[in-house]
């Protein structure tokens, strides 16, 4: 085991939400390691999110669907040579896979890295490039704690869980305009995040209205649908079916702007899906509406107030659920408008 590694590279390419439950390990290896260079590997979509992290040195860009056609183009493959160069020439001392995957696993073995930390659940026969695999257990349920627990075989000391996400000035500023231009009080709305990659997490657009509703008559909120450009469609639906006005900013906002609405919102309510993670990084009142995706791996650190789920810490180790019982069509308006309440006075 490095003693005192100089260079340390995470892996982790993606998803969105998945890159919020690293940052308390980022910040574990920056308390240990306060003098070492520290790099991570993301996929070049979501770089933005990590790229101006404090404790983080650099990003190394890991374009999955180019390099993913290295086997039939001959520029996809020198693209694959010259990342694989890359990462011997920096002579990391310690690489941590935390996506656990043969492609991920493998690229940190061929960097040269001679301590190689990742899950031994890894999928794809991952586990078989690392020099040390890590087991997940009851005390590593979540993956914060898991990612932390992968880490301390490397040496690193757990220390605060903090999901640091600096400010970014110049995206706040684009924020401030953009709901200045939609009419909306920068100091006094909620966030809806409608949509998610997966369909089957997105929660009934006919709840979010009603939901609006509730949220607007008794705190009196303007209401804001953020996601990406292809999720308007959910916004206008929603907007549609509600008695007071939804603004759409669904492709609207980058990535830094993102953080930024969701940093100064008053109330987020989110599917399981990266802006909801982000939103759960900030710390603000947030409820998670969670289907088949198990809560206990992945809901907001130690904030139980913002998960709406049935059973959500008796699903085991498993991602996810095939129980009809799970489906996120199961949480009702009332339910998810309970957890509002716990988090914000209702006598307003």
């Amino acid at each position: 085991m490095a003693d005192d590694p100089k260079k340390i590279l995470i892996i982790k390419p993606s998803a969105l939400g998945d890159l919020i439950q690293v940052l308390p390990t980022l910040g574990a290896i920056r308390s240990t390691f306060p003098q070492a260079t520290i790099k991570w590997m993301v996929r070049t979509e979501f770089a933005p999110l990590i790229e101006n992290l404090l404790n983080l040195d650099d990003v190394i860009l890991f374009d999955r669907e180019f390099l993913g056609k290295a086997w039939k183009s001959p520029k996809a493959f020198k693209a694959l040579l010259d990342l694989i160069k890359r990462l011997r020439n920096e002579k990391f001392d310690m690489v941590l896979d935390l996506q656990g995957l043969f492609r991920t696993a493998s690229l940190g073995w061929l960097s040269g890295a001679k301590v190689r930390l990742g899950p031994a659940n890894a999928r794809e026969f991952g586990w078989i490039f690392y020099s040390k695999k890590i087991k997940q257990d009851q005390s590593c349920i979540h993956l914060v704690d898991y990612y932390l627990k992968i880490a301390e075989a490397g040496g690193i000391k757990a220390f605060d869980r903090d999901f640091e996400l600096a400010e970014n000035k110049e995206a706040a500023e684009a924020v401030d305009k953009l709901l200045d231009e939609s009419g909306v009080d920068e100091l006094d709305y909620a966030v809806l995040i409608p949509g998610s990659a997966h369909a089957d997490k997105c929660w009934p657009v006919d709840n979010f209205a009603a939901l609006a509703d509730k949220i607007k008559e008794k705190y009196g909120y303007t209401i804001v649908a953020a996601g990406v450009e292809s999720e308007s469609i959910l916004a206008q639906q929603i907007n549609d079916k509600t008695q007071t006005d939804v603004i759409n900013l669904a492709g609207k906002t980058n990535i830094p702007m993102l953080v930024e609405l969701l940093r100064n919102a008053s109330l987020v309510i989110s599917n399981d899906t990266g802006p909801g993670h982000i939103a759960a990084a900030m710390g603000n009142p947030l409820v998670m509406i969670f289907g088949r995706s198990n809560p206990a791996r992945v809901m907001p650190y130690n904030r139980p107030q913002c998960v709406a789920a049935i059973e959500p810490n008796d699903r085991g180790f498993k991602a996810d659920s095939t129980n009809p019982k799970h489906t996120v069509n199961t949480i009702t308006v009332d339910e998810v408008f309970e957890k509002v309440c716990e988090q914000l006075p209702c006598d307003s």
